[in-house]
């Protein structure tokens, strides 16, 4: 497949930029890639069941072999808790991710994320304090008129308190999360995020979804909402942009958030790789905007792809919109009795996932066989109080 000549250029360039970002010492810049190799297998071996390594699958090859566990953010969110006894959980991820395994760790664990660069484009575009404003804005919207509060009042089992429930993505900052957690609401993935919104239709009539709109969107039409239930808001204007009219008839409100990954394919695309390979099937990450969904055959979360790729036919043939690692490691893993090939042929990658290098993990394990912890994630308590009773709710959705 295209991405096998793709990723090695890539690599290429990382290695000559890893200078331009968190600092490493000296010490840990240009290594062959066989001696970090052999380094990081004997910190690991040195530090044994004190250490716990999550790698996501959007992780290069060069790090996630050395993962205990690989999987999506559910997956690895589950794992947090399937080893007590370790004192350090190394997630080979982004800050969000690290960020809920603070939240979910026994007291005692300390959570290292290797590159502190390593963010995530859509946990950014929701801010605390837009939140708060979005929030305070449609409770005025939307809430009813005096004479209609007095006439609620006053029959048995009404419910005159707020008609929205907040859920979040699970990439969005701690601070997000705790916030939604104090509102009553729950966090999603990919995985459960039509389970999480039938969570949520049934406690409120509405449904604050944050920050990718996408998601959202596509799960709620494969549940059967319709797109005229669906309202965006966009937390750079007043009101987020809507009336109170278009508030009232909506189910869903979506965050003006995206994926600066799946946002990348296009219907075009796929019109293209079927004229390519006639029989191919496509399937995506529920991220990519609304076209691209229903062009494609099938759509779900990175662990229903790997699965129905797996199980599918021999002589199968599959055209796959997501992150270029994990479409690479899949196609390589199935070969040659199935055909997997990335959507977009120069390859979706997620820049600030790819940021982990071997270098960074190689650094932050032999500070800890030294006794020294490096890039610890640490949510304060304030906030911590709330995410954890969120992800606990995520975690009890199925």
């Amino acid at each position: 497949m295209a991405t096998g000549t793709f990723l090695p250029v890539l690599n290429e360039v990382e290695k000559a930029s890893i200078r331009e970002r968190q600092p490493l010492p000296e010490a840990y810049l240009d290594l062959p890639d066989e001696e970090m190799a052999l380094r990081i297998a004997a910190a690991r071996a040195a530090l044994g069941d004190r250490l716990v390594i999550l790698g996501h699958h959007y992780q290069r090859d060069e790090v996630i072999r050395f993962a205990d566990y690989t999987g999506d953010s559910f997956k690895l969110a589950q794992a947090v808790s399937q080893h007590p006894q370790a004192d350090y959980i190394v997630f080979c991820g982004v800050h969000f991710m690290a960020e809920s395994a603070d939240v979910l760790a026994r007291p005692h664990q300390r959570i290292i994320l290797p590159d502190l660069a390593a963010g995530c484009s859509m946990a950014d575009m929701a801010a605390p304090d837009q939140l708060e404003t979005c929030w305070a804005e449609l409770q005025q919207m939307l809430s009813p008129a005096l004479s209609e509060r007095l006439e609620l009042a006053g029959k048995p089992g009404s419910r005159v308190e707020g008609r929205v429930v907040p859920v979040t993505y699970i990439n969005s900052a701690a601070s997000i999360k705790s916030f939604v957690g104090e509102q009553g609401g729950t966090i999603c993935t990919s995985s459960n995020a039509a389970a999480s919104l039938e969570w949520g239709w049934e406690r409120k009539e509405k449904i604050l979804f944050l920050p990718d709109q996408h998601l959202g969107r596509n799960t709620a039409w494969k549940m059967g909402v319709p797109l005229d239930q669906m309202v965006v808001w966009d937390p750079f204007e007043p009101f987020g942009g809507l009336t109170k009219d278009e508030l009232e008839h909506a189910k869903l409100i979506l965050w003006k958030g995206h994926c600066s990954v799946h946002v990348r394919f296009t219907a075009k695309q796929i019109e293209q790789v079927r004229r390519e390979h006639p029989g191919i099937k496509v399937i995506v990450h529920p991220e990519v905007p609304f076209d691209v969904l229903r062009a494609a055959d099938d759509s779900g979360s990175t662990e229903y792809i790997l699965k129905t790729v797996r199980d599918s036919a021999p002589g199968s043939k599959w055209a796959v919109a997501t992150e270029v690692h994990l479409v690479h490691r899949l196609a390589e893993e199935v070969a040659p009795d199935k055909t997997v090939v990335s959507l977009d042929q120069f390859g979706c990658l997620c820049s600030t996932m790819f940021r982990v290098s071997p270098n960074h993990l190689l650094w932050v394990l032999d500070s800890l066989v030294d006794g020294e912890v490096v890039n610890e994630i640490v949510v304060p308590e304030e906030e911590k109080k709330w995410a954890k009773i969120a992800l606990d709710r995520m975690l009890s959705i199925t």
